[in-house]
């Protein structure tokens, strides 16, 4: 309750609306970096109330986006070979299915009979693993901070239990290193970050402090209503302003500086930080999070020898540029003709968190 009552003292929406229009400040870009703050901006009409030269750019903040067309070919050719031999049951999270591979998709390897099933949580993979003894479980683990210590908890419990027919193949992958490369990139224009409020709740605000330090930009970790997206917008054009930039918490009814010292404590009992591949991006140094060796019978990409497979970029697809905040969705040739949410060319369109997805549903 006393998280809703500190919410409630905030001012009302239109009074820092009013506050932000009385800036002296014509330009301004500011990005975020969370799949769900893109999708409020966007219901909400965020943009069209700021004035003009107030931009609010959306970034890498969906980790089924993120995910390389190569780790998503790998999968699928897993799952190929699965309905070869009948030894593989592929599960993963809903989005992933319907992002598109070179030629397939794990939704339409699982039309062909593909034993591919759509879970809540990792934890499920190990029921499957439980009842088919016969069968090799493989999770194909996407996400970011948030989820990456419940696949942790998974593979501790499979450990546990002695459970030798389950594995990940883990694309998870950790937000900081790719905000630092967007800031490298001379094509991207940033201000100042929205961060984003499940992430920041796992790791705190100490990895933020390094874009501070060494770009000079500011970063507000920000709830995810309207009212928390305007106020973090207000206080990251105070930083610009006064030439100030640091780490603030706007979500301070659930994020604390020194973040979730449990989840932390999973994550680095389990992974280790590798470089790791992002769509649009390339390999990153160090933004990805890898099973530690001691884990190494429950890592599908060693136990499964996957190749790396070539593939075939979709023509005329702008996933990586939207990505990296360089254009809009609008700005695809593809948007809202060939590439639908029914009938999605790049991964953008695919999650309930994509950017080209939250265009077509609210910003057409």
């Amino acid at each position: 309750m006393k998280y809703l009552d500190e919410f409630r003292k905030k001012e009302p929406f239109q009074a820092i609306l009013s506050k932000i229009k009385s800036l002296p400040l014509t330009e301004i870009s500011l990005m975020e970096v969370c799949g769900t703050h893109t999708v409020s901006i966007s219901k909400s009409g965020l943009r069209s109330l700021l004035p003009p030269g107030i931009r609010l750019i959306s970034g890498p903040g969906c980790p089924v986006c993120v995910t390389s067309l190569e780790d998503v070919d790998r999968v699928i050719m897993l799952a190929e070979e699965g309905r070869k031999n009948k030894r593989y049951i592929i599960a993963t999270f809903g989005d992933i299915m319907r992002v598109p591979g070179s030629h397939s998709s794990l939704l339409k390897e699982k039309a062909k009979g593909s034993d591919i099933h759509i879970l809540y949580s990792p934890a499920d993979a190990l029921t499957l693993a439980r009842e088919n003894p016969e069968k090799e479980v493989v999770f194909f683990a996407v996400g970011f901070e948030t989820t990456s210590p419940t696949f942790a908890a998974t593979i501790l419990q499979a450990q546990r239990e002695g459970l030798s027919n389950f594995s990940i193949i883990s694309n998870n992958k950790l937000i900081p290193p790719a905000m630092e490369v967007l800031l490298e990139d001379k094509e991207t224009t940033i201000d100042g970050f929205l961060c984003p409020g499940h992430v920041s709740a796992i790791i705190g605000t100490a990895p933020y402090q390094r874009i501070v330090d060494r770009y000079q930009k500011g970063c507000v970790v920000s709830g995810f209503e309207p009212l928390d997206l305007i106020l973090s917008t207000y206080w990251l054009m105070l930083q610009k302003r006064d030439t100030a930039p640091r780490v603030e918490i706007e979500y301070s009814r659930v994020v604390h500086p020194e973040g979730n010292a449990k989840a932390l404590a999973l994550l680095n009992q389990v992974y280790d930080i590798a470089d790791a591949s992002w769509r649009g991006f390339g390999v990153i140094p160090k933004s990805g999070l890898v099973l530690k060796d001691a884990f190494s019978a429950y890592d599908g990409t060693k136990k499964f020898d996957l190749p790396t497979p070539e593939v075939a970029t979709p023509h005329g697809c702008r996933c990586g540029q939207v990505l990296k905040g360089m254009i809009t969705p609008k700005e695809c040739p593809l948007f809202a003709t060939r590439c639908t949410p029914t009938n999605p060319v790049g991964a953008c369109m695919v999650s309930s968190e994509g950017t080209c997805a939250a265009y077509y549903k609210y910003e057409q």
